[in-house]
């Protein structure tokens, strides 16, 4: 008979007290019935990872680990970030899991979906990716901007499973594989397609939240957005002599067009060559200034080799 597979479900939580129960309660029932269905095995895990959380999430989590024994938390000293916490989630339990599922908090992501990526686990996918088959429940705003982004980095080089967030399941060997990449400045959608090793899709559709808000205002989106932009491209850079050319181009037009405008004294004399180098030039130089700036910054938190997180308390690995 094959032995059953310890499957931990890694959950990262920031100011999650208002969805929690609700978590526990859908999530526990998922993997109770795939024990029971010996899809998994019975020592297998929630592991809810407390990114900093300001509320009552920490305390809940370990309430919960008394009523449950597959319920396990690990806490962090402060806020690391979403990113960080899956990563976390990922080094404490890839010791004792030989599959880890990654899930966000809130409900939106369809749990039904897991009992589908365990059994392409077992049909012998390392890596399993949850893909929305629609995006109804955000604003079109997100729909297009999502669209944009997906598209864009595309056209950058970077291997994307388009409408495929941080809801996936990695083997044992996937994830060790992609802990041996260092970067502090995370971009899981783009680093784990770089791991390789057989993947499969399980297409589902995301639903509203279940309540608290959203961690993912527009600023934030802005930010993860670049970020993904500048760990995996140095296209931007590159274009930063296409844009130079261009406004050299520019500028000649609107000499010409001086000169000419000139000659019919429709101009005051100095003004127009004035706003020209002002305005054209000055913003050419914030935007490189910028471009070049965002990959400084990114070589200066590298090179400095500061841990990703800190756990300041563990009861995960207590379990086992």
């Amino acid at each position: 008979m094959r032995k059953e597979k310890i499957l931990t479900i890694i959950v990262p939580c920031y100011n999650e007290e208002a969805v929690l129960p609700e978590t526990v309660k859908e999530l526990g029932e998922v993997l109770e019935n795939m024990i029971d269905e010996r899809k998994v095995a019975d020592n297998s895990k929630i592991l809810f990872v407390d990114d900093g959380s300001k509320d009552k999430t920490w305390s809940l989590i370990q309430k919960f680990e008394e009523q449950h024994d597959y319920i396990a938390g690990i806490k962090f000293s402060r806020n690391f970030g979403h990113q960080n916490a899956l990563v976390a989630g990922l080094t404490t339990a890839v010791n004792y899991s030989d599959m880890m599922i990654t899930i966000d908090a809130d409900l939106q992501d369809d749990i039904n979906a897991i009992p589908k990526m365990v059994r392409k686990y077992h049909e012998g996918k390392d890596i399993v990716y949850g893909v929305r088959n629609n995006r109804d429940t955000d604003t079109a705003f997100k729909r297009k901007t999502a669209l944009v982004f997906y598209d864009l980095m595309k056209k950058l080089g970077v291997n994307m499973v388009p409408n495929s967030a941080d809801y996936r399941l990695m083997s044992k060997r996937a994830v060790e594989t992609l802990l041996q990449f260092k970067e502090r400045n995370l971009f899981l959608r783009g680093m784990v397609p770089m791991v390789g090793f057989p993947s499969a899709k399980v297409y589902y559709a995301r639903k509203e939240r279940f309540a608290g808000e959203s961690k993912y205002p527009l600023k934030k989106m802005i930010k993860f957005a670049l970020d993904g932009i500048t760990s995996f491209s140095t296209v931007p850079i590159k274009l930063i002599m296409g844009l130079g050319i261009g406004v050299v181009f520019i500028g000649i037009i609107l000499m010409i067009y001086t000169f000419i405008q000139r000659c019919f004294g429709h101009v005051v004399a100095g003004w127009s060559s004035m706003m020209i180098s002002i305005w054209v030039l000055g913003g050419v130089q914030m935007i490189c200034i910028s471009v070049i700036g965002e990959y400084i910054g990114k070589i200066y938190s590298e090179v400095k080799g500061r841990p990703r997180f800190t756990i300041e308390e563990d009861d995960y690995s207590d379990k086992f």
